[in-house]
């Protein structure tokens, strides 16, 4: 059985969210705010211009999120939920998940929209967003009022 693994920031976010209570719930919800995504010098290898890719996953490390949270009070929700149904930044694993439009590409920086990190929040990967594989349109979810 696997105890523990190793994960390596290859980047940082440069938001113009300071403290948790400036940034919106969802990036979705902010979608003409942009920030850069600093890729740090020995990973630069690994991006390009992102020709042909308009949006990306964005895999960040809640750096200033709580660990021991099991529980969390969603806003779609009536009460307290298990951690794992909901997107709080309060669990475990303090990993969060956004999608970013690429506004430009600039040396080691990606300008992206739509993101709900803070700044000097750490990146641990991008990965390009692809809706013909990534997209569900049918798959049920609590985030939304059900038609």
């Amino acid at each position: 059985m696997m105890n523990s693994a190793d994960v390596y920031p290859i980047g940082i976010v440069r938001s113009p969210y300071q403290n948790r209570g400036d940034a919106p719930r969802q990036g979705r919800f902010t979608p003409d705010t942009e920030m850069d995504i600093e890729i740090f010098e020995e990973y630069q290898d690994g991006i390009s211009d992102f020709g042909g890719i308009s949006h990306l996953f964005v895999l960040l490390w809640f750096d200033r999120s709580s660990r021991t949270s099991l529980s969390a009070r969603p806003s779609w929700a009536k009460g307290i939920q298990p951690v794992f149904t909901t997107r709080s930044p309060d669990r475990p694993n303090p990993i969060g998940l956004d999608i970013g439009k690429i506004i430009s590409v600039t040396g080691r920086t990606i300008r992206v929209a739509g993101l709900d990190a803070l700044d000097g929040t750490p990146v641990l990967d991008i990965k390009p967003y692809a809706p013909s594989i990534d997209a569900i349109p049918d798959a049920a979810e609590p985030f939304r009022p059900h038609e």
